[in-house]
């Protein structure tokens, strides 16, 4: 297998590690801790892209525009030296300031920042952080994770794939890393021998494959091209099981062979789900690469200084692209938000030529709540798509009640008696011995005669929420007991609990709402008959059918942004002050996604043991954005991660299908009740359009230097296709240049501005040759004294089709100057 081999020897280094680390803290005592240490000296990877933009300088000039160009990287096996030398500097260092003292260096960071992950004091932190070779010192932290329409829903088949030869050759010779809980390489998504053509591994990567006991020789291949695991911190406080986590990339939990299958599974692997056919799936790219850097475990999640060593990794490897389906667990500490070690990692990244995205996190509808932060990462809020799953059950009474549930219908719409669990106990059976008996998670309590026939109605508790009680244990209980069918209703504790669709081999539903629950409880209730003498129920009267939740349904309200996806404005610091850069950067689908699933994960017992599982959240969304940034990096090779972002960023939708403004849910309780049209700081520039991405017209690059601006640069200078203005005293001029990719084209410039602001952006009009540079300029001038945000746009419309849309965000208003 090219370019892929094995490191037969890891699973014995790590053993030897957690043998070592499991008692590390008892032996360093209570006030230690993991710190990352990060120098001033530059990393690796900033002497070779020096190099390698200066022998470029000559051929950027004599192509078009003078676009930035990112060479193929292959330079792993050239810097084994330097990495060597670079953790003998680390080692000395530590020496030097801890001499004689106590601690355990965890990683030597060498390529995207010269740096180390250290177990030590807090006053040996302190320690280091004076030595005048150290940059900053910072506590390691938490970290945490936050389909087969979807490509229909985007438009892929009919444009995107079309343009590049089909799904076949889509993404091809594009590798994305994945920061994630690893994948399982048996599913079928991830195949290298399901078609004819060929499958060349990239020569500008240079990963390798992990052999474990669980993760045997032979699990990599020419689609998952490389595979890591990284738990030295996890290790270090203990908290690593083994049995539990996999010392290996393999994936226990399902999360990471989720995102991957997104971006780049196959095509066309069928969706089969508790007997189930629900299509078939497809990544984003199909024919791009998988790489795996396992950081985050099902147990505990992770932490910042593995998170770091993987992306580390993953850039000497020669990714092009880094996925992220993680965020912090809380803002990271520190002055500025932006500069945490993971975000700075990721910002020599960037600069490498590798373009990032990162999940939004998943903590909205609330403003500021975003976890993910640098204008240098793509960020990704979830969205809606079309398809949707409904089911629904119709009483005796005519009374039809909605709910969920992916399963069949009882057989051409017949009624079956209904029958509570709590009248169909055995004889002998109390409710004092199992106060759960409700939730029918023991086929033993009931009475088979009594139920065999009928749908038994079972509860939902809190249990339920917490993995307790399982609607498959349910399932197992009333196919024991010969029922026709099951109902849950929804216990009155269970508050405003969003619940996903859940597959069912039998006919089923969840009544999701307590009082749509009290509705059915009532007609039950009302329908029994009772034996004056005995007290004892003589007839079940209720009857009902349920209509089954196998069936799509497609939408014309979407897409519109989910409750839970995070919110601008972006925090600059931990006292929660606004930065001047918009966050989320676009949003793309992300509720209800079907992608394969771990053949042992646990992450959701509902479908343990399934190819396939249906989630929800942004890490769904980013890795969509991963995807479609693998077909333009496949059609635009030279373009940098800037460009790449401009391209998703410019293009994005403004409306859902019906040709109305985005809506944003509001209310994490009734939330399809709860909406208003999205801003830039619900859904960034829009919902992301896949075909017009891949021709954007006119990009902005961001690639030029820091080091040119003043000591006043903050984030509305950067070159973003996005303007955001935290605070303005009076009146502001920003610039920004736009380079032009396609033909020659003919541009008109037209504007909204933000309530309260007046606007005006020159040049109104202009032409531009292909390759060549424009520069707009923006005056921004308060009009009134406001906190509220406001927001407006720019449209650039040009002569040939493209349109270049750029929101503006402001937020804090002064038309007289002031100090605040």
């Amino acid at each position: 297998m090219d370019k892929v081999h094995c490191a037969p020897l890891l699973c014995v280094v790590v053993c030897i590690e957690m043998f070592l680390c499991a008692s590390c803290v008892d032996e360093f005592g209570d006030s230690t801790a993991v710190y990352i240490v990060t120098l001033k000296e530059p990393p690796s990877s900033t002497n070779y892209y020096a190099q390698l933009r200066q022998n470029a300088t000559s051929s950027r000039l004599a192509t078009s525009g003078g676009l930035s160009i990112h060479k193929p990287r292959n330079i792993s096996r050239k810097h084994g030296r330097y990495r060597s030398y670079i953790a003998r500097v680390h080692d000395s260092l530590l020496k030097r300031v801890l001499k004689g003292e106590k601690y355990l260096k965890l990683y030597s960071y060498h390529f995207l920042i010269n740096g180390f992950a250290v177990f030590v004091t807090e006053e040996q932190a302190t320690k280091l952080s004076k030595r005048r070779e150290v940059e900053n010192v910072v506590m390691d932290f938490s970290v945490r994770t936050a389909t087969t329409h979807t490509p229909q829903f985007l438009g892929l088949p009919q444009a995107a794939w079309s343009q590049d030869g089909g799904y076949e050759s889509a993404g091809a010779g594009i590798v994305i890393g994945f920061v994630d809980t690893g994948i399982d390489p048996t599913h079928p998504s991830f195949a290298d021998d399901l078609t004819d053509n060929p499958f060349p591994i990239p020569a500008h990567f240079s990963g390798i494959c992990e052999v474990t006991p669980d993760f045997p020789s032979g699990s990599c291949n020419r689609k998952l091209v490389g595979a890591r695991h990284f738990a030295a911190s996890a290790i270090t406080r203990g908290i690593f099981n083994a049995s539990q986590d996999y010392a290996s990339p393999f994936d226990v939990d399902g999360h990471g062979t989720h995102t991957a299958s997104i971006a780049a599974g196959n095509h066309g692997i069928p969706v089969v789900v508790a007997g189930h056919h629900f299509g078939n799936a497809s990544g984003m790219a199909p024919r791009s690469h998988i790489a795996v850097y396992k950081a985050l475990y099902k147990s505990f999640g992770g932490f910042a200084a593995d998170v770091v060593a993987a992306v580390d990794q993953a850039a000497e490897d020669g990714v092009d692209i880094i996925s992220l389906s993680i965020t912090p667990n809380r803002r990271p500490p520190g002055i500025a938000t932006f500069f945490n070690p993971i975000d700075m990692a990721l910002l020599s990244a960037v600069k490498a030529g590798i373009f990032v995205v990162q999940a939004a996190g998943n903590t909205g509808p609330a403003p500021k709540s975003m976890s993910s932060f640098s204008p240098w990462i793509f960020t990704v809020g979830a969205a809606s798509h079309d398809r949707t799953y409904a089911n629904s059950i119709t009483l005796g009474n005519n009374v039809t009640i909605p709910g969920v549930g992916l399963a069949p219908g009882t057989y051409n719409g017949t009624k079956y008696k209904l029958i509570a669990a709590m009248h169909a106990l055995k004889n002998g059976t109390h409710v004092s011995e199992d106060m759960y008996v409700s939730e029918c998670q023991d086929s033993s309590n009931f009475d088979r005669d009594l139920i065999k026939g009928k749908l038994l109605i079972c509860s939902y508790s809190i249990r339920f929420v917490l993995g307790l009680s399982t609607v498959k244990q349910a399932s197992q209980t009333v196919k024991n007991l010969s029922a026709a069918g099951v109902i849950f209703y929804m216990d009155s504790f269970v508050l405003s609990f969003r619940l996903n669709p859940t597959p069912m081999r039998m006919p089923g539903i969840i009544i999701s709402s307590p009082e749509d629950s009290k509705i059915l409880l009532r007609y039950y209730n009302s329908s029994l008959e009772v034996n004056g003498l005995t007290k004892r129920i003589s007839k079940f009267g209720a009857v009902g059918s349920i209509s089954g939740g196998l069936k799509a349904n497609y939408s014309s309200t979407a897409p519109q942004i989910m409750y839970y996806s995070a919110r601008g404005p972006d925090p600059e610091d931990s006292s929660v002050d606004d930065s001047d850069i918009m966050k989320p950067n676009l949003v793309a689908p992300g509720n209800f996604i079907w992608a394969a699933w771990s053949s042992v994960a646990t992450d959701s017992v509902e479908f343990l043991g399934e190819n396939f599982a249906m989630m929800s959240g942004t890490s769904m969304a980013a890795p969509h954005i991963a995807g479609l940034a693998s077909l333009i990096k496949q059609k635009y090779p030279t373009l940098s991660p800037s460009a790449i972002a401009s391209a998703l960023s410019t293009t994005a939708s403004l409306y859902d299908k019906t040709g109305g403004p985005i809506m944003a849910q509001r209310a994490y309780a009734n939330p399809e009740q709860n909406r208003s049209p999205a801003t830039p700081f619900d859904m960034g520039s829009g919902f992301v359009n896949a075909t017009a991405a891949l021709d954007p017209g006119l990009i902005f690059d961001s690639t030029q230097n820091c080091g040119l601006y003043n000591s006043s640069i903050n984030g509305a200078d950067l070159n973003l296709p996005s303007v955001t203005i935290a605070k303005l005293n009076q009146s502001r001029v920003v610039q920004r240049t736009v380079t032009n990719i396609a033909g020659p084209e003919f541009y008109r410039v037209g504007w909204t501005a933000p309530y309260g602001i007046s606007l005006k952006v020159s040049p109104t009009r202009f032409s531009i040759e292909s390759g060549k540079k424009q520069e707009l300029t923006i005056f921004f001038n308060a009009t009134m004294n406001s906190s509220t945000a406001s927001f407006g746009r720019i449209g650039l419309f040009g002569s040939a089709g493209h349109t270049i849309n750029i929101p503006l965000s402001v937020i804090w208003k002064f038309s007289y100057y002031t100090t605040k």
